[in-house]
C-alpha cells in the first residue's frame, strides 16, 4: 500500500436509551475499526443517545452539552490519539442559549481540528429537528488532518449537492456523512434507503471524491412515532462505485482503501473543476420560491 493511502472505516450500530452504554459501545467500535486498519473512522450521527428529534419535548434539551469540557468529547479525543484515528465525533452541542448538531473532528494525535454545526436542518414527521437545532453557522467545513483533507456534513446536509461541491472545491480528500435516517412514520411501507443511497454515490461521481457514510440501525420508539433505522452504510469510490457496504439490520463496521493520489490524479485528468462556469451559477444563490 503506497504512502497516500488511507482506510477509511464506517462504524454501523444500534443505540439505546443508556447513554453511558452507548458511548462505551461507540469507543469499543472505534477500537476495533484501528484494530481492522481503520485509519478515518466515522460514528453515526448523535450517537449517544437515541434519535430523540422522533418527538419534541422540552425534557431532551437536558441531553445537550457545551463542546468545552464535554466529558465524551475528552474521551473520544484521548481515542483518537491512542489508536491514531482521525475521528468526527457527533454531538447534541449547547453554546449559551443556542442549540445545535454539531460535528467535532480530532486528528489523529487527538488534537481538535474544529467544529462544524450542520446547516440544513430537517422539519417533517419522526425528524422535528428544527425544534431543537439552530441551522449551523460554522459554513461548510474541511478539515486537515494526517490522513488527508477531511470534509464533513451531517445527515440532512447529504441531500443537498451544494454542499458536497462547497467542500470539495475547499479541498477536501473525501466526504463523511454521520447519518441518522429510516421509516417515514407517516409512509408506512416506503422506504428513501436507495434514494439516499443513488444522492450520495453522485456526490462521490460529480465530485470525484470517496464519500462515506455512517448510519444507525434498530428500532426507536418514541412518544408519537416510531422509526427503524435502515443502516446501509457504505464507503463509494470516486467513480461512483460502492467498495464496502452494510445490510439494513447489522451492527458492523465497514473499510475500504483510498489511495489519495490516485484520487486527486484523476480529478486532474476529468477537469470537471477547471471546466465550471460559475458566471452561470447565479440562480443557485437565489432564495427559493
Amino acid at each position: 500500500m503506497s504512502d497516500s493511502c488511507v482506510t477509511l472505516a464506517a462504524v454501523q450500530m444500534a443505540m439505546s436509551a443508556n447513554t453511558e452504554d452507548n458511548v462505551a459501545r461507540a469507543c469499543d467500535f472505534v477500537r476495533l475499526a484501528a484494530m481492522a486498519g481503520g485509519q478515518v473512522v466515522l460514528l453515526p450521527e448523535l450517537f449517544a443517545s437515541e434519535y430523540f428529534c422522533k418527538d419534541m419535548l422540552d425534557e431532551h434539551f437536558a441531553l445537550a452539552q457545551p463542546a468545552e469540557g464535554h466529558p465524551m468529547l475528552s474521551r473520544m479525543s484521548a481515542l483518537a490519539r491512542e489508536y491514531e484515528v482521525v475521528l468526527p465525533v457527533s454531538f447534541f452541542e449547547r453554546d449559551g442559549d443556542a442549540f445545535y448538531n454539531s460535528c467535532m473532528v480530532y486528528d489523529a494525535d487527538g488534537s481538535c481540528l474544529g467544529l462544524y454545526r450542520k446547516s440544513h436542518i430537517p422539519h417533517g414527521p419522526g425528524y422535528e429537528e428544527k425544534y431543537y437545532f439552530r441551522p449551523g453557522d460554522t459554513g461548510f467545513k474541511v478539515f486537515g488532518s494526517r490522513y488527508g483533507r477531511v470534509g464533513v456534513g451531517i445527515c440532512w446536509d447529504q441531500w443537498f449537492p451544494e454542499c458536497a461541491r462547497s467542500m470539495a472545491l475547499m479541498g477536501a480528500d473525501m466526504l463523511l456523512y454521520p447519518t441518522a435516517i429510516g421509516s417515514e412514520p407517516e409512509l408506512p411501507g416506503y422506504s428513501t434507503r436507495n434514494h439516499w443511497r443513488a444522492v450520495m454515490v453522485g456526490h462521490a461521481g460529480a465530485n470525484l471524491l470517496p464519500v462515506m457514510a455512517a448510519n444507525r440501525v434498530g428500532r426507536e420508539q418514541g412518544v408519537c412515532c416510531e422509526i427503524t433505522f435502515y443502516g446501509s452504510s457504505f464507503i463509494a469510490s470516486p467513480l461512483a462505485e460502492i467498495v464496502a457496504e452494510a445490510d439494513e439490520e447489522e451492527e458492523t463496521i465497514l473499510t475500504a482503501a483510498i489511495d489519495l493520489n490516485a484520487v486527486r490524479k484523476l480529478r486532474n485528468e476529468w477537469s470537471l473543476f477547471g471546466d465550471r462556469r460559475p458566471d452561470l451559477y447565479g440562480a443557485l444563490c437565489k432564495p427559493s420560491s
